[in-house]
């Protein structure tokens, strides 16, 4: 078993409890009071002439690496990356694997104004609706971790919840694939999660199989600005970091440093 097999059968087990204390329906019952989300695509694609959004993440852990960082306050680390100039922030949730937690979303919902990406392994429509009502505006969806007439499902699901969709692959299939399903936005993540080895050349080797009228995002193992310069070369819109962020002691600074803005701010 792989390790992305091995996440996928602990995600099922995971849903199949939370559906039993927490039924879909309860779930469902709490969204005509919610507030409108906000626009995730709109604020990916909000970069100027030349130039790249950051998409920034808040992740305390990693199956490959271990505990990032000890200096781990959500909605501190949020803060820091608006500063920093980030357009959007991912928040990884997945509790087993990666040490997060859904309820971050509605911390660092509170203190920030820009969209939460909700990073996560969806398995089921149960959990779209559950990252509504924590507050996402966005959500994760990996092509090689679920069935086609499920990623047409939840690419539909989501439009009517108005989340955005962030459909990531690893591969020109996957690619095709996410294209035919409906997606609007495709990522491409540098790190295998069968090894979890990161190459960013995947990403520059896969864009050219993305139609030019859809937005992309490259993911992981982004570390210097000659990477971003690479990225924003190949036509990327948008990146997104994670570790390389989480490890600096001024994430700010080195949000700013990484997209060439004025540090001076």
């Amino acid at each position: 078993m792989n390790k992305l097999d091995e996440i996928l059968a602990h995600k099922r087990k995971e849903v199949a409890e939370q559906k039993r204390t927490k039924p879909t329906a309860v779930l469902e019952s709490a969204l005509p009071s919610l507030p409108a989300t906000r626009d995730f695509a709109a604020a990916v694609a909000d970069h100027g002439f030349d130039d790249v959004s950051c998409i920034a993440e808040i992740k305390k852990a990693s199956p490959s690496r271990g505990v990032i960082t000890q200096s781990f306050v959500p909605e501190k680390i949020a803060i820091e990356y608006v500063r920093g100039g980030a357009r959007a922030i991912s928040i990884l949730t997945d509790k087993a694997f990666f040490q997060g937690s859904p309820e971050y979303i509605k911390t660092v919902k509170r203190q920030v104004r820009i969209p939460i990406l909700r990073k996560d392994f969806i398995i089921d429509e149960y959990q779209l609706y559950e990252s509504r009502v924590l507050g996402a505006d966005a959500i994760l969806l990996i092509v090689s971790a679920l069935q086609t007439e499920q990623l047409v499902h939840f690419i539909s699901l989501a439009a009517k919840l108005r989340l955005g969709c962030l459909v990531e692959c690893h591969s020109k299939d996957e690619i095709d694939c996410a294209v035919d399903c409906g997606a609007a936005i495709i990522g491409i993540n540098n790190r295998d999660l069968k090894t979890f080895e990161v190459n960013l050349e995947t990403s520059l080797n896969l864009k050219r199989f993305i139609p030019n009228h859809l937005l992309t995002i490259s993911e992981s193992g982004i570390r210097n600005v000659h990477h971003v310069s690479q990225l924003r070369q190949a036509g990327f819109d948008a990146i997104l970091v994670g570790e390389q962020l989480m490890v600096q002691q001024d994430r700010t600074k080195a949000l700013q440093q990484l997209l060439r803005l004025d540090v001076s701010v």
